[in-house]
């Protein structure tokens, strides 16, 4: 089993849209897939069509013995979800001084090919148990001044990880996101990053794409709401690059 988190610390650049639907095109593979979803905004959980869940991966480090009481099957069949609750939010004062507690909850899976952690867009101690529980990074980088400027206190964070707490940490890959062709901007963000960080850069841009604006309203993953969308091809494109880079770790 490997562990995949999705961090950024700047809200609003297609984070939570990535680990929705990159986990749904990785369960179609047949594989299992695990999203667990320490935001408390619990996005990722409604997009996966877990709505107002009453316990989830709050309870599951209180009580990690049960931990798959809290899973919950998600429409597509290898899919599962710990679905992330308002109680959540609290969480972050009591995992200050555990930056492994999410670590130590995910060690007794065995049943999953991929855990997918969806991370709030934060720095604080949930972002931390991330960071200290994945075998690898994917940063989502919306194609925009503001967020290429913030990605090198993200960067500086990694290394502060590796230093003390997850020596093997990677990073698997940087996905650019809300991509806009037309736009010299968004061209030039993409020439910028991938001069910047090489093959770091997955060859996948995800697109701005009505339909996967539109499928989280719907509590559905892009393959379900809209599989011939252009939104839909990119990110079946970046699960076959994520897949390739697991391999290597």
């Amino acid at each position: 089993m490997k562990v995949l988190a999705l961090v950024n610390q700047k809200g609003g650049v297609g984070k939570t849209t990535t680990a929705v639907n990159l986990a749904a095109y990785l369960a179609n593979t047949r594989r299992r897939i695990l999203v667990v979803d320490i935001d408390p905004q619990a996005n990722a959980s409604s997009g996966l069509g877990v709505r107002g869940a009453e316990a989830g991966v709050y309870d599951a480090l209180r009580e990690p013995a049960r931990l798959s009481d809290f899973i919950q099957q998600t429409e597509i069949k290898n899919l599962h979800v710990l679905p992330a609750t308002p109680d959540l939010a609290g969480a972050g004062v009591e995992l200050t001084d555990e930056p492994d507690a999410l670590k130590n909850l995910l060690a007794g899976l065995e049943k999953y090919d991929l855990v997918l952690i969806d991370a709030p867009p934060s720095l604080g101690p949930l972002t931390i148990n991330a960071l200290v529980a994945a075998d690898a990074l994917i940063v989502p980088l919306q194609a925009e001044y503001y967020a290429l400027e913030g990605i090198a206190g993200l960067m500086d964070t990694i290394e502060r990880v590796r230093d003390g707490l997850n020596p093997a940490l990677q990073v698997l890959g940087i996905v650019i996101t809300m991509f806009d062709g037309r736009t010299n901007l968004s061209v030039q963000i993409e020439e910028n990053v991938r001069n910047h960080f090489g093959d770091l850069v997955f060859w996948s841009v995800i697109p701005r794409n009505v339909r996967l604006s539109e499928a989280p309203s719907h509590a559905k993953p892009i393959n379900l709401y809209s599989p011939m969308s252009s939104g839909a091809g990119a990110y079946k494109r970046l699960s076959d690059e994520v897949m390739q880079r697991v391999k290597k770790i």
